[in-house]
């Protein structure tokens, strides 16, 4: 399926999913010498594959769309790490939740290991649409396929959009699970072998996980 194309159908499924509601979150995928990203301002249900906006890594725009007000860190991420295909950024109701409480998500649970490490780091808080918004999540990214970003949302990666949705779902299900195990006070969290042996059970497991 053509770039503009799928990145319409992920950003309708996101919306679909509760992932993203109104016109909160975007999306990039790689392509050619840059990048496609959703269009400022429009709801999924109105988007179209032509409204999709191909940017360079300079931040140049080739036509006359409105790249989304978050392109910056679309840009940086894609630039800096080329293993991803891909980036997705939501509102997520219980990602947002604990990102608003400024919390990581540590190893209660070994699924952490899905986003690359043995935390979801939290980036401090910077105002969005800014290039300082793109510094922390790029620090907050090292090593990482996913972070929270402080009273703001979540940020996903893939090797391309499929990666990067089952990504953004098995982040907010840990988030989901986190805020859960809280209500009953702080959960036991896995200790540093433990984490070492569940990030290695899942070398090239996972639709999340591709190369």
């Amino acid at each position: 399926m053509p770039g503009r194309e799928q990145l319409l159908v992920t950003a309708r499924k996101l919306s679909e999913l509760g992932l993203n509601r109104g016109t909160a979150g975007n999306l990039s995928v790689r392509e050619g010498t840059g990048f496609l990203v959703t269009p400022s301002g429009v709801a999924p249900g109105r988007i179209t594959a032509d409204d999709m906006v191909w940017m360079d890594f300079n931040g140049a725009v080739t036509g006359t769309g409105k790249p989304s007000s978050e392109w910056r860190f679309h840009c940086d991420i894609l630039a800096a790490r080329p293993e991803v295909g891909a980036v997705v950024h939501t509102h997520a109701m219980f990602a947002t939740t604990l990102a608003c409480g400024r919390r990581e998500i540590p190893p209660f649970h070994y699924m952490i290991a899905v986003a690359g490490g043995d935390s979801i780091r939290c980036a401090p808080y910077a105002l969005f649409g800014t290039q300082a918004l793109s510094d922390v999540a790029l620090q907050a990214l090292q090593g990482r396929r996913a972070c929270l970003l402080a009273n703001h949302g979540m940020i996903a990666l893939g090797a391309d959009l499929d990666a990067a949705l089952a990504m953004t779902v098995e982040v907010e299900t840990l988030c989901e699970q986190y805020w859960r195990a809280l209500q009953l006070g702080e959960p036991t969290i896995l200790n540093a072998t433990e984490m070492a042996e569940a990030m290695e059970q899942f070398k090239g497991y996972g639709a999340w996980n591709k190369p």
